[in-house]
């Protein structure tokens, strides 16, 4: 069973993802941003408290959100 912070963690980065691909405005890509840094406080913290099969996947997520997102705002 996932524990509720990995289900967190991929909730979060599955919001960032939807914001990312609608954001067209200014605004919108501030949101993105902001939804960025959530992601990735939230994956860290939940990081811990996982077992070694999610935090392989955590780190596989860190990996995915730093390279779409780093060099694309």
């Amino acid at each position: 069973m996932e524990s509720s912070s990995f289900l967190d963690a991929r909730e979060s980065v599955a919001r960032l993802e939807l914001l990312a691909l609608a954001a067209e405005t200014d605004l919108q890509h501030q949101a993105v941003k902001k939804e960025l840094d959530r992601a990735k406080a939230t994956l860290d913290q939940a990081f811990s408290q996982s077992s070694p099969a999610e935090q392989d996947q955590i780190v596989h997520m860190q990996n995915h959100i730093n390279h779409l997102y780093d060099y694309n705002l």
